[in-house]
Formats: C-alpha cells, sequence, structure tokens
C-alpha cells in the first residue's frame, strides 16, 4: 500500500495546514473570537451567539476540540468550552514561523 498523502510531508507542514483548515471557515473564528471575549467557559449559549444550528455549532467545536485549540468539561447535561491556552500557544509558535518567513528582494519572475 502506498503512503498516505499527508506522510509525503513533514510534521510542520501537516501542523501549518491543519491549522489552516480550522481557521478557514468563519464559523470557527466566531466561536474562537467570543471565547477570547468572555475570556472563560462557555456553556451552550453559542447557538445564540453565532446564529447557526446546534449540530453546526457542535460541528465547529468538534473540528477546535480534536486540533486542540478548545478544550471542554461536561456540566450537568451540558459541555462547556474554553480556549486551550497551552495549546493555543504552540499553535501561534507554529504559525508564526510559516508566517513569518519573506521572499528575498530579488526579482524572480
Amino acid at each position: 500500500m502506498g503512503l498516505a498523502k499527508t506522510e509525503m510531508f513533514t510534521d510542520e507542514q501537516n501542523k501549518v495546514s491543519l491549522f489552516a483548515k480550522v481557521f478557514g471557515h468563519p464559523a470557527r473564528i466566531a466561536i474562537l473570537q467570543h471565547l477570547f471575549k468572555i475570556n472563560s467557559c462557555v456553556c451552550g449559549d453559542l447557538v445564540n451567539e453565532i446564529g447557526l444550528a446546534q449540530p453546526t455549532i457542535s460541528q465547529h467545536l468538534k473540528e477546535l476540540k480534536n486540533l486542540g485549540l478548545i478544550k471542554g468539561n461536561v456540566e450537568g447535561t451540558s459541555v462547556c468550552y474554553c480556549i486551550d491556552s497551552e495549546n493555543w500557544t504552540a499553535m501561534k509558535s507554529v504559525m508564526s514561523q510559516f508566517l513569518d518567513q519573506d521572499v528575498s528582494k530579488t526579482s524572480c519572475c
């Protein structure tokens, strides 16, 4: 069996790609912005805040949680979510290294 396409690339390239994917939907950006704005855990009021259906919000939360940018704790019948500060810092480091690359001043085209 051949290599999975992601195995052809470095760990860093795969990480940047996953982070870019998670930032590729405005609902996930809105969720993250809301979590930063309230600076605490949110338990269930994201539907009213974001304006999407609960299953859609849940799917976006799952994507953010799978990547480790948020974490969730079960409280009664709901799950409360907040930013995972350690993983957020690690993500910023990976993305900063990638985005801080610059093109040399020489003209190539």
